[in-house]
């Protein structure tokens, strides 16, 4: 069933691509040469469900550079970038990702990479760490432990805690404060932009863009696009981060009214059904949909889709849906993740510090997980402050650190 495109030209893309990125991730390369000489992932197998971009292949090679052997395949049927799949299998990668999987494809890719009985899993919206725990097939498997990359995943594995049959320790580097303010605020926030404007082409200065949710993610979206001069609408359930909103200068009003007057809508919240069709059926005609967060269930996608008048491609990764009142709406990459579906994904810089996190989280499992057990915990202290060392010294920024005076003052009471 794989479909890898592993033809000399894709390989050749993917090389140059993974040189772009490699040139610019220098706080994960810093990690990974620090590492090298003791190849501390000797004799271990790693498998990795995460979107296969440019940077994900500098994450792969390093840790296959490390020692490891290395199986992966795409977090998501859409993500996948098909030179990059093809140059990572050229480098000995066990790869099973393509473009525009379908769902029995892209869960097939799933269970190839799990039949390599990987020790450490590294998962992208815990569709990898489910399977593991609820498929009959890998339940006598022995998995060390895991980390989970994303919002969405974190919500599904904790539910797995909280029903009492979580079977290894994971480790939620999403929940890392450098994840947090660099992947989901920096990085999400530029790509989002990268992605709407590749679909769309369409002036940002002045249109109205309603953010569905204002956590991380969709602080770093409502940002990057008030500075490009953006009306912003944020709709929120959460009172605080309502507050924090209004107060950071925004409109806060809900989406049975946003709805109305919006021009562009990004969903970043990782719940469901955030825009449903009493919403799409009162949009303006011309509004813009697209969600960043991880899985296609935010958007309506199917009412859309399969209920609409008609649909056609108005341009690459945006459909024209002709409601039944006559209104033509469009929605970005089919409700999937618009900045990798449209665009790239987050700039290199950004997943150095993520991937260096991941890195550095799964060598901490292979020494503690029989001290941590079958539970989940955060990014420890130690990793995430070592990452934002690693980031200040690949920016040539220094600090001031504390006198023996202050650090005496701060210790006395």
């Amino acid at each position: 069933m794989s479909k890898v495109k592993t033809s000399p030209k894709n390989i050749k893309e993917g090389r140059l691509s993974y040189e772009w990125a490699k040139s610019h991730m220098q706080i994960l390369n810093n990690t990974l040469t620090r590492l090298k000489k003791s190849k501390p992932l000797k004799g271990i197998t790693l498998g990795f469900c995460l979107h296969i971009t440019k940077e994900t292949s500098v994450l792969l090679i390093g840790a296959k550079e490390l020692g490891a052997t290395v199986a992966c395949c795409g977090g998501n049927p859409l993500t996948t970038q098909d030179n990059i799949a093809a140059f990572l299998a050229s480098q000995g990668i066990h790869v099973y990702a393509w473009h525009g999987q379908s769902v029995k494809e892209y869960d097939w890719c799933i269970e190839q990479v799990l039949n390599h009985k990987p020790t450490i899993l590294t998962d992208d919206g815990s569709d990898m760490n489910v399977k593991a725990h609820f498929d009959k097939k890998y339940k006598g498997m022995k998995i060390l432990g895991a980390t989970e990359e994303t919002t969405a995943g974190v919500t599904r594995i904790r539910a797995v805690e909280n029903q009492g049959k979580l079977r290894y320790p994971v480790i939620l580097v999403n929940e890392a404060y450098t994840k947090h303010m660099f992947d989901n605020r920096y990085g999400t926030g530029q790509s989002t932009i990268d992605g709407y404007l590749r679909a769309m082409n369409l002036l940002l200065a002045s249109k109205r863009v309603v953010v569905v949710g204002y956590g991380w993610v969709g602080r770093g979206v409502a940002s990057r696009f008030h500075g490009m001069g953006s009306k912003i609408i944020i709709t929120e359930v959460d009172p605080v981060k309502a507050l924090e909103a209004h107060m950071d200068g925004f409109e806060v009003m809900p989406m049975a009214q946003a709805c109305k007057v919006g021009d562009i809508f990004i969903t970043c919240t990782g719940m469901t059904s955030v825009i449903r069709k009493e919403h799409i059926l009162q949009m303006k005609d011309g509004a813009i949909m697209g969600n960043v967060g991880h899985f296609d269930v935010e958007i309506d996608a199917k009412f859309l889709l399969k209920k609409s008048k008609s649909v056609r491609q108005a341009r690459p990764n945006l459909d024209e849906c002709t409601l039944s009142n006559g209104k033509h709406v469009y929605l970005i990459g089919e409700g999937r993740l618009a900045n990798l579906v449209a665009a790239e994904g987050h700039p290199p810089e950004v997943m150095a510090q993520s991937f260096s996190n991941q890195i550095l989280s799964i060598l901490y499992i292979l020494k503690n997980h029989k001290k941590i057990g079958n539970k989940i915990i955060n990014v420890p202290e130690e990793i995430d402050r070592q990452v934002a060392v690693d980031a200040l010294k690949a920016m040539d920024v220094n600090i001031d650190k504390l006198t023996p005076e202050q650090v005496k003052y701060m210790n006395s009471w």
